[in-house]
């Protein structure tokens, strides 16, 4: 079976794509399954349930999706082997732009859309820098110019990742990357001892811990504070 991770800020088209590979991938012959990770609420999983997708989705709750993502994606490899799929392919919103759920070994794939900005591809750090392939999507709603200064932006970013445009409406670009995913000749029989290509933040505070209260007397542990002093404005 192989193993393919989805990342990508909220909302910037991982779905669309994803189903829209899936379709090309199906065309080859290729049984796909999904699993969806993500924080409160998700209905993703009733849009590939319609498209006759294996899926299973997982709520982290309190938790960081991606610490979560870590603790589960064991099991869900086993879950795919058990469906006997050609191809798993995992999503999880990054959602603080820091954290980076991909694995050494393991297809990544960073879906990140034009209409952020053309300075976002600097603000999502390693989900951003790890990735194996990028996606750029929303293509249709900018112009030519706009759509080359922002892939400009990506490639300055991660300089070694394969960049392709993909419209998740119409699904054109989708056909060339499911090309680019699914390897018959690799074969994932689990994760277990793998590692991470970047580790995730790691702090403990009063706040991690549940507080609360604001205020210095209530901050332990792993603090960060900013310097606002007078030495800053000369």
């Amino acid at each position: 079976m192989n193993l393919v991770t989805f990342s990508g800020p909220p909302s910037s088209g991982k779905t669309s794509i994803i189903l829209k590979t899936i379709e090309a991938l199906k065309m080859r012959g290729v049984s796909v399954g999904v699993v969806k990770f993500d924080c409160l609420y998700t209905d993703d999983d009733i849009l590939y349930e319609k498209a006759n997708v294996p899926v299973k989705k997982g709520l982290s709750g309190s938790l960081c999706p991606d610490h979560f993502f870590v603790s589960n994606i064991e099991e869900v490899v086993q879950w795919g082997k058990k469906l006997d799929l050609d191809l798993l392919i995992t999503e999880s919103a990054g959602l603080c732009n820091r954290c980076s759920p991909y694995i050494k070994g393991i297809k990544s794939v960073c879906v990140i859309d034009n209409l952020s900005g053309i300075n976002t591809p600097k603000k999502i750090g390693p989900m951003l820098k790890s990735a194996d392939i990028v996606v750029i999507t929303k293509g249709d709603i900018v112009s030519q110019a706009e759509r080359e200064v922002f892939l400009s932006r990506v490639n300055s970013v991660n300089p070694r990742a394969i960049s392709m445009h993909i419209n998740g409406l119409t699904g054109q670009g989708a056909y060339e990357l499911s090309t680019l995913l699914y390897d018959e000749d690799e074969n994932i029989d689990t994760v277990q001892g793998k590692e991470l290509k970047f580790p995730m933040p790691s702090a403990l505070c009063s706040y991690c811990l549940g507080e609360t209260r604001i205020g210095e007397a209530y901050q332990m542990g792993n603090i960060r504070k900013m310097k606002l002093g007078d030495e800053d404005e000369k």
